[in-house]
């Protein structure tokens, strides 16, 4: 009776069982592709939600496609009702933005019901993504830091620090000048790239003998230079 719901409701050759088995390939590849996604983002520590949400989209969007079928007006229908839907989170690593779209073209290729195309694309893109990142492809070797060094009103920085910044980066550029406390500190922003075998504690217990010891940040690079 189920399979004659299913018939009547979707228009289509689509049985039971084609439909279980598109929902059951979807939810596999889903998975391995959240597998691959976490692995290939471990020390950016991934977030655990988006891992849950490239499992159900492939889901989602085979249902979807079964649902359509070769109805148009079925398919202004959906559209229109997916026209309300507003994501107001701001956009995310490009990367994250990859597997979306990773995740939406195998729900679409199941939902077709090319089954052997989503597990076989689906293995070579993971294949990709694992080698690109295992071969740390367009990674830079040096990493570029923000440096914001503390200094006192009455010492003249000009020249102070360059030493130690040549012995210890390949390259560095000040960026900002801002006085704090009332103009009783200085504050000096740079943007560094350290060499790859810097000692980071020996760099700042440099800069702290110049500084009066006063407060020194070592980051990543960033390019808001706004008060906070």
């Amino acid at each position: 009776m189920l399979e004659t719901i299913i018939s009547s409701t979707t228009g289509e050759s689509f049985t039971l069982i084609n439909s279980l088995l598109v929902i059951g390939t979807s939810i596999i590849l889903g998975i391995l592709i959240s597998v691959v996604y976490m692995k290939t983002h471990e020390k950016d520590n991934f977030n655990s939600g988006f891992s849950t949400t490239l499992i159900m989209l492939p889901v989602i969007i085979s249902i979807i496609i079964l649902l359509v079928g070769n109805n148009v007006a079925r398919a202004f229908s959906l559209a229109g009702a997916f026209s309300i839907i507003r994501f107001r989170s701001a956009p995310g690593d490009p990367k994250d933005i990859a597997y979306i779209f990773f995740t939406l073209a195998i729900g679409l290729t199941c939902g077709m019901g090319y089954i052997t195309y989503a597990v076989l694309f689906t293995l070579i893109l993971s294949a990709v993504m694992i080698g690109l990142h295992m071969t740390k492809f367009a990674e830079p070797k040096n990493k570029t830091m923000q440096l914001k060094i503390t200094i006192p009103e009455n010492l003249n920085y000009e020249g102070v620090f360059e030493e130690v910044l040549d012995n210890y980066t390949n390259s560095y550029s000040i960026q900002r000048v801002r006085t704090r406390d009332f103009g009783s500190l200085f504050e000096l922003t740079y943007t560094i790239s350290l060499k790859a075998n810097s000692n980071q504690k020996s760099f700042m217990d440099e800069l702290r003998c110049r500084n009066g010891n006063l407060n020194i940040t070592l980051t990543l690079a960033n390019t808001n230079y706004g008060d906070n």
